[in-house]
């Protein structure tokens, strides 16, 4: 649907300019901010820095969980030469219980190109951003739109749920996506012309915030506080009283269960571990050693794949499996423990690591709960 449609169906309640909504959005942005680690006080000016690394955090990442993480990265690594700087290994050990490892190998071969090619500073257009690793349409428009004042509206779930309430976009995501960004759009505020005109600054960037806080705290997936909204009297889903069926969402497709075994080896206070391959799901994280993760595996087959060890004693499977959820896939493991004499040497590719220092390792969040389940605690 065409945006001069989607428009036109909403006129009974809407401006056909809404050329109040931008500014009613601001205006309730100045009062209500959220105050965030890596957001300026009103009036500041934003560090690209900060943006770029919260942005790719806050990718399928909440803003409570990320917070602490960023703060642990900003306290290692203050600047972008400093992340470009360290070794994969190192942001990858940081980054352990975030989730998502992809983004922390981008993250590091982002900070590395933006020393080595752009001498520590960021591009300050959504085309220089998106050259870079890790930076795709939406991350490019945030840092463009909120360090750099580029008149560009970055879409993301919280601005999804607002417009298509506020437009009642019938067409279900993610189909609608092109629709919505051009919708969001038109909520921008006008600062390029103000600021030509020497009027005032441009506020780009704080029209996007100011939608992301909107639907963080105000238009919530469930029960929207509609009477504290500053735009409820142009909203077209909330006039008919269907806002909280907003946004339409096509059915989701989930993976087949996939299922495997961990084994977990002690040698007295040491635990064996590897390191996955690079490319690939986890890559370069650390894990246990383990089966393959196939559709309708037997315990039989799991079991098989077990790493060789001189001197151990046999399999003890723990009771109860540990599950996990990927993206497009839910996950079962069986866990099996054993122990080794004091000498025993590491098969070919695996390592000790002493119990006390796991907190140090690159490990996933399903290999904590592995290695938790394996060893009782």
């Amino acid at each position: 649907m065409p945006i001069s449609t989607a428009i036109k169906k909403t006129k009974r309640v809407v401006p056909e300019d809404g050329a109040a909504r931008p500014a009613l959005l601001l205006a309730w942005y100045d009062r209500h901010r959220r105050k965030l680690p890596w957001r300026p006080l009103s009036g500041g000016r934003a560090d690209p820095y900060r943006v770029w690394l919260s942005e790719i955090m806050l990718q399928q990442t909440g803003v409570k969980t990320v917070g602490p993480y960023f703060e642990k990265f900003l306290a290692r690594w203050p600047d972008v030469d400093a992340l470009g700087r360290a070794t994969l290994d190192d942001v990858l050990r940081m980054w352990a219980g975030l989730g998502y490892y992809s983004r922390a190998r981008n993250l590091h071969a982002c900070a590395v190109a933006v020393r080595r090619d752009h001498g520590g500073a960021f591009p300050d257009t959504e085309e220089g951003l998106r050259a870079l690793p890790g930076i795709g349409p939406y991350t490019a428009a945030a840092i463009a739109a909120i360090a750099f004042d580029r008149r560009t509206m970055p879409v993301d779930g919280n601005i999804e749920r607002v417009v298509s309430r506020l437009f009642a976009v019938e067409e279900p995501l993610p189909k609608a996506k092109p629709l919505i960004q051009q919708l969001a759009t038109t909520l921008l505020d006008a600062g390029d012309e103000k600021a030509r005109a020497g009027d005032e600054k441009a506020r780009a960037g704080d029209s996007a915030q100011a939608l992301m806080d909107l639907g963080s705290s105000i238009c919530t997936p469930k029960k929207p506080a509609c009477a504290l909204c500053p735009l409820n009297d142009d909203c077209v889903s909330r006039a008919r009283g269907d806002q909280a069926t907003f946004p339409r969402k096509a059915a989701k497709k989930t993976g087949a269960l996939r299922r495997g075994a961990a084994f977990v080896v002690t040698r007295g206070d040491e635990l064996l571990v590897r390191t996955r391959p690079e490319k690939g799901l986890l890559g370069g994280m650390t894990e246990v050693p383990g089966s393959d993760w196939l559709a309708a595996q037997d315990d039989k087959a799991a079991l098989k794949q077990a790493p060789t060890l001189r001197g151990a004693a046999r399999w003890h499977r723990k009771a109860g499996i540990v599950t996990h959820v990927f993206t497009h896939f839910p996950l079962e493991l069986a866990v099996y423990t054993a122990t080794v004499p004091a000498r025993a040497r590491p098969p070919e590719g695996m390592r000790w690591v002493p119990i006390a220092t796991l907190r140090d390792e690159a490990l996933p969040n399903v290999m904590r709960k592995v290695i938790a389940h394996g060893l009782g605690q």
